[in-house]
């Protein structure tokens, strides 16, 4: 099995930027969604993209946007994936349409039941599995939150697809060995505190998915 492809999202400093780069990640997100501590201002996306280049790849994370918001976040951001979370299917497809850009949808997984059904004709270019968060949670994920990743060990998946919530340097490899994830996305899991990330984590973590 290829190593899998590595996001660390919420990136929101210029030292944590160059950790992930230097531990070979693929992609980094950028939040723009207010209630997160990882939020970004528009000016500071931009200079994380500057930052950037073309050394790793940039994914615009939003829930539920609206129009101005994505307008202006691919625009700072330089943004080569939307990550939809909240968002309908249509809203999705129409986004995709608009910006040329592949669209990740964020799937919350509680229970099996929640993996019934996936729809195996729907427009977008990955389906990242992320643990439900609780009823009347102030975030949609970055909580460090973990489903039984047993789950995915039976499902057919509609497309390709990504492995959420909950994963850590001490836990990404068996999660990978468990249910062959082709891509991994840490947040809180390499984080000394909310919203601030460790730059000694994302390398263990980042090493750690790549010898799984």
């Amino acid at each position: 099995m290829p190593a899998p492809l590595i996001k660390i999202c919420g990136l929101t400093a210029a030292e944590t930027l160059e950790a992930a780069i230097a531990a070979r990640a693929d992609y980094f997100g950028l939040m723009f969604y207010v209630p997160s501590p990882r939020n970004l201002s528009f000016a500071a996306a931009a200079q994380l993209a500057a930052q950037a280049g073309t050394r790793i790849g940039r994914v615009g994370v939003f829930v539920d946007p609206d129009d101005a918001l994505v307008e202006q976040a691919v625009a700072a951001g330089q943004l080569d994936v939307l990550q939809l979370n909240a968002t309908a299917p249509a809203r999705r497809a129409e986004l995709r349409a608009r910006y040329g850009l592949p669209v990740w949808a964020v799937h919350e997984v509680a229970g099996p039941d929640s993996l019934a059904g996936l729809d195996r004709r729907c427009a977008d270019d990955l389906l990242l599995y992320d643990a439900k968060t609780p009823k009347g949670a102030a975030l949609p994920g970055g909580m460090g939150l973990s489903f039984d990743w047993a789950m995915l060990a039976q499902v057919k998946h509609p497309q390709f697809w990504g492995l959420a919530g909950g994963l850590t340097p001490a836990n990404v490899g068996a999660a990978i060995a468990l249910t062959g994830a082709p891509l991994v996305d840490c947040s809180s899991g390499v984080e000394s505190a909310p919203g601030i990330k460790d730059p000694a984590l994302i390398a263990a973590f980042c090493q750690a998915a790549r010898a799984a």
